[in-house]
Protein backbone atom coordinates (compact mmCIF):
# COMPACT_ATOMS: atom_id res chain seq x y z
CA UNK A 1 0.00 0.00 0.00
CA UNK A 2 0.94 3.64 -0.48
CA UNK A 3 1.46 4.25 3.24
CA UNK A 4 3.56 1.16 3.87
CA UNK A 5 6.25 2.28 1.44
CA UNK A 6 7.09 5.50 3.23
CA UNK A 7 6.69 5.05 7.00
CA UNK A 8 6.06 2.46 9.70
CA UNK A 9 4.21 2.41 13.01
CA UNK A 10 5.91 1.08 16.14
CA UNK A 11 4.63 1.42 19.71
CA UNK A 12 2.25 4.16 18.67
CA UNK A 13 4.99 6.23 17.02
CA UNK A 14 5.54 6.98 13.33
CA UNK A 15 9.02 6.08 12.07
CA UNK A 16 10.45 7.41 8.79
CA UNK A 17 13.82 6.09 7.63
CA UNK A 18 16.18 8.07 5.42
CA UNK A 19 15.66 5.67 2.45
CA UNK A 20 11.88 5.90 2.82
CA UNK A 21 11.95 9.71 2.92
CA UNK A 22 14.41 9.91 0.03
CA UNK A 23 12.37 7.55 -2.13
CA UNK A 24 9.20 9.56 -1.44
CA UNK A 25 10.93 12.83 -2.35
CA UNK A 26 12.18 11.50 -5.67
CA UNK A 27 9.47 9.04 -6.72
CA UNK A 28 6.32 10.90 -5.60
CA UNK A 29 7.34 14.55 -5.35
CA UNK A 30 9.97 14.61 -8.10
CA UNK A 31 12.20 16.47 -5.62
CA UNK A 32 15.90 15.77 -6.25
CA UNK A 33 17.32 18.20 -3.72
CA UNK A 34 20.44 16.45 -2.32
CA UNK A 35 19.31 17.31 1.22
CA UNK A 36 16.91 14.36 0.81
CA UNK A 37 19.62 11.86 -0.21
CA UNK A 38 19.91 9.09 2.42
CA UNK A 39 23.59 9.86 3.12
CA UNK A 40 23.26 13.66 3.15
CA UNK A 41 25.07 15.32 6.05
CA UNK A 42 22.13 17.69 6.61
CA UNK A 43 19.45 15.14 5.71
CA UNK A 44 15.87 16.37 6.02
CA UNK A 45 12.57 14.49 5.70
CA UNK A 46 10.51 16.29 3.02
CA UNK A 47 7.59 18.28 4.40
CA UNK A 48 5.41 16.78 1.69
CA UNK A 49 5.83 13.37 3.33
CA UNK A 50 4.61 14.66 6.70
CA UNK A 51 1.68 16.27 4.86
CA UNK A 52 0.86 12.92 3.26
CA UNK A 53 1.11 10.97 6.53
CA UNK A 54 -1.36 13.40 8.13
CA UNK A 55 -3.86 12.77 5.32
CA UNK A 56 -3.43 9.00 5.57
CA UNK A 57 -3.93 8.93 9.34
CA UNK A 58 -6.58 11.63 9.80
CA UNK A 59 -8.27 11.96 6.42
CA UNK A 60 -8.67 14.78 3.92
CA UNK A 61 -10.75 17.74 5.15
CA UNK A 62 -12.45 20.43 3.09
CA UNK A 63 -10.19 23.13 4.56
CA UNK A 64 -6.69 22.48 5.89
CA UNK A 65 -3.63 24.57 6.75
CA UNK A 66 -0.18 23.05 7.43
CA UNK A 67 2.51 25.10 9.15
CA UNK A 68 6.06 23.75 9.24
CA UNK A 69 7.87 24.60 12.44
CA UNK A 70 11.17 22.67 12.39
CA UNK A 71 13.21 20.50 10.02
CA UNK A 72 12.93 16.77 10.70
CA UNK A 73 15.86 14.37 10.56
CA UNK A 74 15.60 10.64 9.87
CA UNK A 75 14.61 8.00 12.41
CA UNK A 76 12.99 10.31 14.97
CA UNK A 77 9.89 8.65 16.49
CA UNK A 78 6.91 10.96 15.93
CA UNK A 79 3.70 11.51 17.85
CA UNK A 80 0.66 12.75 15.90
CA UNK A 81 -1.53 14.43 18.54
CA UNK A 82 -5.11 15.36 17.65
CA UNK A 83 -7.14 17.84 19.71
CA UNK A 84 -10.36 16.74 21.36
CA UNK A 85 -12.46 18.64 18.80
CA UNK A 86 -10.42 17.19 15.91
CA UNK A 87 -9.64 20.63 14.49
CA UNK A 88 -5.89 20.67 15.20
CA UNK A 89 -3.09 18.14 14.82
CA UNK A 90 0.48 18.48 16.08
CA UNK A 91 3.39 16.37 14.87
CA UNK A 92 6.08 16.21 17.54
CA UNK A 93 8.81 14.05 19.02
CA UNK A 94 8.92 12.58 22.51
CA UNK A 95 10.69 15.69 23.81
CA UNK A 96 7.78 17.87 22.71
CA UNK A 97 9.53 19.51 19.75
CA UNK A 98 6.88 20.34 17.15
CA UNK A 99 7.68 19.83 13.48
CA UNK A 100 4.27 20.48 11.94
CA UNK A 101 0.93 21.81 13.12
CA UNK A 102 -2.31 21.45 11.22
CA UNK A 103 -5.69 23.14 11.45
CA UNK A 104 -8.70 21.74 9.62
CA UNK A 105 -12.44 22.26 9.25
CA UNK A 106 -15.37 20.89 7.30
CA UNK A 107 -16.30 17.43 6.16
CA UNK A 108 -13.67 14.68 6.09
CA UNK A 109 -13.08 11.70 3.80
CA UNK A 110 -10.99 8.69 4.78
CA UNK A 111 -11.34 6.96 1.41
CA UNK A 112 -7.83 5.61 0.74
CA UNK A 113 -8.09 6.00 -3.05
CA UNK A 114 -9.32 9.59 -2.81
CA UNK A 115 -6.56 10.47 -0.35
CA UNK A 116 -3.79 8.86 -2.38
CA UNK A 117 -4.88 10.52 -5.63
CA UNK A 118 -5.07 13.91 -3.96
CA UNK A 119 -1.76 13.47 -2.13
CA UNK A 120 0.07 12.42 -5.28
CA UNK A 121 -1.42 15.34 -7.22
CA UNK A 122 -0.63 17.86 -4.50
CA UNK A 123 2.90 16.63 -3.84
CA UNK A 124 3.81 16.29 -7.53
CA UNK A 125 3.48 20.07 -7.83
CA UNK A 126 6.57 20.31 -5.62
CA UNK A 127 8.63 18.63 -8.31
CA UNK A 128 7.89 21.60 -10.55
CA UNK A 129 9.05 24.22 -8.05
CA UNK A 130 12.60 24.15 -9.36
CA UNK A 131 13.64 24.92 -11.96
CA UNK A 132 10.26 25.33 -13.68
CA UNK A 133 8.74 27.97 -11.36
CA UNK A 134 11.45 29.33 -9.06
CA UNK A 135 14.11 29.96 -11.69
CA UNK A 136 12.09 32.48 -13.78
CA UNK A 137 10.65 33.96 -10.59
CA UNK A 138 14.10 34.67 -9.12
CA UNK A 139 15.37 35.92 -12.46
CA UNK A 140 12.50 38.41 -12.67
CA UNK A 141 13.52 39.86 -9.29
CA UNK A 142 17.25 39.80 -10.02
CA UNK A 143 18.09 37.49 -7.12
CA UNK A 144 19.03 33.85 -6.56
CA UNK A 145 19.93 31.53 -3.70
CA UNK A 146 23.50 30.50 -2.84
CA UNK A 147 24.66 28.04 -5.55
CA UNK A 148 26.85 26.19 -3.03
CA UNK A 149 24.09 25.84 -0.45
CA UNK A 150 20.63 26.55 -1.89
CA UNK A 151 18.03 27.00 0.84
CA UNK A 152 14.39 26.44 -0.09
CA UNK A 153 12.03 25.53 2.76
CA UNK A 154 8.32 25.16 3.19
CA UNK A 155 6.66 27.66 5.51
CA UNK A 156 3.04 26.63 5.04
CA UNK A 157 0.58 24.85 2.76
CA UNK A 158 -3.18 25.29 2.64
CA UNK A 159 -6.14 23.94 0.72
CA UNK A 160 -9.84 24.70 0.36
CA UNK A 161 -12.04 22.21 -1.49
CA UNK A 162 -15.60 22.63 -2.73
CA UNK A 163 -15.97 18.84 -2.65
CA UNK A 164 -13.86 15.95 -1.38
CA UNK A 165 -14.11 13.30 -4.08
CA UNK A 166 -12.38 14.50 -7.23
CA UNK A 167 -11.38 11.87 -9.81
CA UNK A 168 -8.00 12.44 -11.47
CA UNK A 169 -7.28 15.73 -9.68
CA UNK A 170 -4.86 18.18 -11.26
CA UNK A 171 -3.11 21.24 -9.83
CA UNK A 172 -2.73 24.17 -12.19
CA UNK A 173 -0.42 27.04 -11.18
CA UNK A 174 -2.47 30.24 -11.12
CA UNK A 175 -0.06 32.77 -9.58
CA UNK A 176 3.56 32.88 -8.45
CA UNK A 177 5.03 35.73 -6.45
CA UNK A 178 8.37 36.46 -4.78
CA UNK A 179 8.85 39.16 -2.15
CA UNK A 180 12.49 39.99 -1.42
CA UNK A 181 13.51 41.18 2.05
CA UNK A 182 17.30 41.44 2.21
CA UNK A 183 18.77 37.96 1.97
CA UNK A 184 15.37 36.33 2.49
CA UNK A 185 12.73 35.66 -0.12
CA UNK A 186 9.07 34.80 0.54
CA UNK A 187 7.46 32.83 -2.28
CA UNK A 188 3.72 32.34 -2.69
CA UNK A 189 2.44 29.76 -5.15
CA UNK A 190 -1.32 29.69 -5.75
CA UNK A 191 -2.93 26.81 -7.62
CA UNK A 192 -6.34 25.85 -8.92
CA UNK A 193 -7.41 22.28 -8.22
CA UNK A 194 -9.31 20.84 -11.17
CA UNK A 195 -11.08 17.55 -11.73
CA UNK A 196 -12.32 16.62 -15.21
CA UNK A 197 -11.71 20.24 -16.20
CA UNK A 198 -13.90 21.60 -13.40
CA UNK A 199 -12.57 23.96 -10.71
CA UNK A 200 -13.03 22.16 -7.38
CA UNK A 201 -10.67 23.96 -5.01
CA UNK A 202 -7.76 26.26 -4.31
CA UNK A 203 -4.32 25.35 -3.01
CA UNK A 204 -1.56 27.67 -1.79
CA UNK A 205 2.07 27.04 -0.82
CA UNK A 206 4.43 29.45 0.89
CA UNK A 207 8.18 28.87 0.62
CA UNK A 208 11.17 30.63 2.14
CA UNK A 209 14.38 31.23 0.17
CA UNK A 210 17.53 31.94 2.15
CA UNK A 211 20.93 33.44 1.39
CA UNK A 212 19.74 35.52 -1.54
CA UNK A 213 22.28 37.30 -3.71
CA UNK A 214 22.42 39.01 -7.09
CA UNK A 215 21.19 36.83 -9.95
CA UNK A 216 23.98 35.30 -12.05
CA UNK A 217 22.92 33.51 -15.27
CA UNK A 218 26.06 31.34 -15.37
CA UNK A 219 25.70 30.26 -11.75
CA UNK A 220 22.02 29.50 -12.25
CA UNK A 221 22.79 27.49 -15.36
CA UNK A 222 25.15 25.40 -13.25
CA UNK A 223 22.47 24.81 -10.62
CA UNK A 224 19.96 23.70 -13.27
CA UNK A 225 22.54 21.39 -14.84
CA UNK A 226 23.23 19.84 -11.42
CA UNK A 227 19.50 19.37 -10.84
CA UNK A 228 19.14 17.31 -14.00
CA UNK A 229 22.32 15.39 -13.18
CA UNK A 230 20.85 14.42 -9.81
CA UNK A 231 17.55 13.54 -11.45
CA UNK A 232 19.32 11.25 -13.90
CA UNK A 233 20.59 9.11 -10.98
CA UNK A 234 17.06 7.82 -10.54
CA UNK A 235 14.67 7.53 -7.62
CA UNK A 236 16.28 4.66 -5.72
CA UNK A 237 19.56 6.29 -4.75
CA UNK A 238 21.07 4.65 -1.68
CA UNK A 239 18.71 1.69 -1.70
CA UNK A 240 20.23 -1.76 -2.02
CA UNK A 241 17.04 -3.72 -1.45
CA UNK A 242 13.34 -3.35 -0.81
CA UNK A 243 14.03 -4.03 2.85
CA UNK A 244 15.21 -0.43 3.23
CA UNK A 245 11.73 0.81 2.36
CA UNK A 246 10.01 -1.23 5.02
CA UNK A 247 11.34 0.78 7.96
CA UNK A 248 13.41 -0.35 10.97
Amino acid sequence: MFSEQFFSVQNGRIHITAPQASYFAKEVAGDFNPIHDPDARRFCVPGDLLFTVVLIRFGLSETMTFRFRNLLGAGIPLIFRESDDGETIEVMDDAGKIYLDVTRRGDVTRDAKVIEEFARCYVAASGKNFPHTLKPLMESKGVMFNPARPMVMYESMSLALSRLENPEPELVLDRADLEVAGKRGNVTLDYQLRSSGELVGDVSKRLVLGGLREYCPDAMAGIVEEFYRLKARGTRLGMDSNDQLAGP
